[in-house]
């Protein structure tokens, strides 16, 4: 999947800055799975880059994982730890999995031991002797190791022996002129976060990446990684959202509609229910997306399990997100409606994906569903439901927007996209969370209304960006046959307050059979 997503981000960067081939430079790769997508390929080479960020946000790991990527290639790699030991370095890298048998680690008790034996033999005061002499260790141990990948943790060992910001630059600058003769590309760590930075290093720097991690009220904290600059690299800007788990740093780009895709083969998904795709003029067009809006318990969650249903049916494969509802459950509730859904599970055409809430950031959660349409050929997406989506990432902002560019990717595809969205109260005048109509190309509107002393359910298709489609109310009924949608239902009255109220005769409404 990153070959194609990065195959099409080349597309673009070369059509919007003609870039020549021949021009590309060699380029080191991360390791770190979506970095490199965001950066084009890898880091340029045998250059020295600034990893910043608050202790804890993973800085360690990028790094490790950048020589444990070198070592897979066959290029020496050393790790120099200036402020965490080796059996600390060895706990982090046992915790993901990794080898480091062919990693070179350099560690700071090592070269305190050798500073404190110069100590000794020297008449001046060791602080006026510290820093020159570490830099020169460290440059004797990088000279025999001859590595071709460098990690330093970190430099703010370094900036605490430097009496002055001036001498510290200096420093930093005779450091960069060491490396640069000896084509070694090295990321130097550093956890100085003060507002603006430092200067004193980023300007020397080829590149800057920054990690953040985000602190949330409630459930775990998001990270987020920013490359600040890379030069003469035209990278994905702004921020992405990352995770650390076994096996690694992850980054999960922003999703990038690709407009040189190939075409894909128009059609029409029907539900197989032939009154449902009647009232939506035959069916969901490929492409396009559907909201089921309406309070809880009028059946949008099992409308749209009918469509996946459907489409396993026709040998396609259905990918169910469900924010609220386990997958047990959703099996009980789907077979009392005569839905069984094990078959198609069982079959690999439909997956049923739990989403822990709170437990997740909005770019994992695209990347989730990208990587099953682009690798497992998913071509129903069903998202039940958008409540559950804001719920689960309460603090993150411009949700709507990051959910405009999902529905743009999977509209690129061909993708059926359906989601569902409770509304506030029963009966009377609902109230919607948040705004979704404009974002989706139909919207189907499910309504309880009240005939005879009885309460029963409504549906209508308020709008249907492609094709025509019924504009008339139907009966909805839900119960162990599975889905009955009646005919349509004129005489009605009190529509719009919420609580519509049949008038009509009794012969035209469904049995209670």
């Amino acid at each position: 999947m990153e070959h194609r997503i990065f195959s099409g981000f080349n597309r673009f960067m070369k059509r919007q800055y003609h870039l020549d081939e021949r021009a590309l430079i060699e380029l080191s790769a991360t390791g770190v799975k979506g970095l490199d997508t965001l950066l084009g390929g890898g880091l340029p080479a045998h250059r020295i880059y600034l990893v910043k960020g608050r202790p804890g946000v993973g800085k360690t790991t990028l790094g490790l994982q950048y020589l444990l990527e070198g070592v897979k290639r066959g290029e020496r790699s050393l790790y120099i730890t200036l402020s965490e030991t080796r059996e600390e370095i060895e706990a982090v890298a046992t915790s993901h999995g990794w080898d480091m048998s062919g990693l070179d680690i350099f560690e700071l008790s090592a070269l305190e031991q050798q500073l404190a034996q110069e100590a000794q033999n020297t008449v001046f005061h060791p602080s006026e002797l510290e820093l020159n002499r570490t830099t020169e260790i460290l440059q004797e141990r990088i000279i025999a190791s001859r590595p071709a990948r460098l990690v330093i943790d970190s430099l703010s060992e370094l900036r605490l022996l430097s009496d002055t910001p001036l001498r510290y630059r200096r420093q930093i600058l005779s450091l960069k002129q060491f490396l640069a003769g000896r084509k070694i590309t090295a990321i130097l760590l550093d956890d100085h976060v003060s507002e603006g930075g430092d200067p004193q290093v980023q300007s020397i720097a080829h590149g800057v990446i920054k990690l953040e991690q985000v602190e949330s009220e409630y459930g775990a904290s998001l990270r987020r990684i920013k490359i600040v600059k890379v030069r003469g690299v035209n990278f994905v800007d702004g921020y992405h959202d990352a995770v650390i788990v076994p096996g690694g740093f992850q980054v999960f780009s922003r999703l990038i509609p690709d407009d040189q895709l190939e075409p894909f083969e128009g059609g029409v998904a029907r539900s197989g229910v032939p009154a449902l795709d009647e009232l939506l003029g035959g069916g969901l067009n490929s492409g396009t997306s559907c909201l089921l809006s309406g309070p809880a318990g009028t059946g949008k969650s099992t409308l749209a399990l009918q469509f996946a249903l459907a489409a396993a049916a026709r040998g396609e494969k259905s990918l169910v997100v469900l924010f609220e509802e386990n997958r047990r459950a959703v099996l009980a509730r789907a077979a009392t409606s005569g839905m069984r859904l094990d078959g198609p599970v069982d079959a690999g055409l439909m997956e049923l994906l739990e989403v822990p809430a709170a437990e997740i950031a909005p770019g994992q959660f695209s990347h989730m569903i990208r990587d099953r349409v682009e690798n497992a050929g998913v071509r129903v997406v069903i998202i039940d439901s958008v409540n559950g989506y804001f719920e689960a990432m309460p603090d993150v902002k411009f949700l709507k927007v990051q959910l405009h560019d999902l529905f743009a990717f999977l509209s690129h595809h061909g993708v059926v996209t359906l989601i569902t969205m409770a509304q506030a109260g029963i009966i009377g005048r609902t109230q919607s969370p948040v705004d979704m109509t404009y974002l989706a190309d139909t919207v189907i509107l499910l309504r309880y209304f009240e005939h005879q002393g009885r309460v029963r359910k409504a549906v209508s298709v308020i709008k249907k960006r492609l094709g025509g489609h019924e504009n008339t109310l139907r009966e909805l009924k839900i119960n162990h046959l599975g889905i009955q949608v009646g005919g349509p239902l004129e005489e009605f009255q009190g529509v719009l307050t919420g609580v519509p109220t049949f008038t009509g005769k009794s012969e035209h409404m469904l049995t209670d059979e």
